[in-house]
């Protein structure tokens, strides 16, 4: 045995730092998955409280997301068939129809996936019918809160959609939602899986379409419409307004019935 006063042999030494060094590994790499937990988890927090209080989903902090590639393209290319400054409003339905329903969401927005399962048809029933035009404002802030690039990837494609057609962009922001992954997860950046999901819209994959998506042509045209989205002071998705006036989506902490649904969108709408 060592006497109290007596130096550690350099064997000892050695193999003291090497236990202190991979001590410390261990801490740093508990603190590391500790901090992804709070980034990743942090989203799913807020939509359990979201849920329980029948407000939105996610809080939008503002700011440019700066999670695109470097290598995508910088021309800004418009698609057709849609309006607005730059083209960052889409709307769906009658162009004539006396009132607007304004749609607010982020495809990465699994409350948004809830409301949509829950109304997504009574929308496009009140747009077909004339009821309302929907003008859908698109985000792109939980790239910025999650990580990754999925919401930008997915609203590029749907630049690329909307190009071929309105009716195109609808079934084809039905196909993401119904298909959302879950939201730890960054499907949605990968093309390959945007292409894939696209053959679920008939007629939609044209030659146009694959080039565009792949070759992420409208992330120009993303960025503004998700810029458009943080200027406009909607606060956090899905939100829906019928003539600026915000609807109750989850009334008693529940999402609401189609009835209910349509009757806010008619009573807002002055139509009962």
């Amino acid at each position: 045995m060592a006497h109290p006063n007596q130096k550690p042999s350099r064997k000892q030494a050695q193999k003291t730092s090497a236990r202190e060094r991979i001590q410390e590994a261990q801490r740093q790499e508990k603190l590391a998955a500790k901090r992804r937990k709070l980034i990743v988890g942090g989203v799913s927090i807020v939509a359990v409280l979201a849920l329980a209080g029948g407000t939105a989903l996610a809080i939008s902090k503002g700011g440019d997301d700066k999670s695109s590639s470097a290598a995508e393209p910088t021309a800004l290319v418009v698609p057709a068939n849609t309006s607005g400054p730059d083209g960052t409003v889409i709307t769906y339905g009658k162009p004539d129809a006396a009132h607007t329903l304004q749609v607010f969401e982020d495809f990465r927005c699994p409350v948004c996936k809830t409301f949509e399962a829950a109304n997504g048809d009574t929308i496009k029933k009140l747009a077909d019918d004339g009821t309302v035009k929907v003008e859908y404002h698109l985000a792109a802030f939980l790239d910025k809160n999650l990580g990754g690039k999925g919401s930008r990837t997915a609203l590029a494609a749907m630049g690329a959609a909307v190009n071929e057609g309105v009716d195109k962009f609808k079934a084809y922001h039905d196909v993401l939602y119904a298909n959302q992954p879950e939201e730890r997860e960054d499907a949605f950046g990968d093309v390959n899986h945007l292409l894939e999901l696209a053959d679920q819209v008939p007629g939609l994959k044209t030659d146009a379409f694959v080039k565009a998506v792949t070759e992420r042509t409208y992330a120009p045209w993303a960025k503004k419409v998700a810029d458009a989205f943080n200027a406009s002071g909607v606060t956090g998705t899905p939100t829906v307004k019928v003539d600026g006036k915000p609807l109750t989506l989850f009334p008693g902490n529940r999402p609401a019935t189609p009835e209910q649904f349509t009757a806010q969108v008619k009573q807002a709408a002055g139509l009962q």
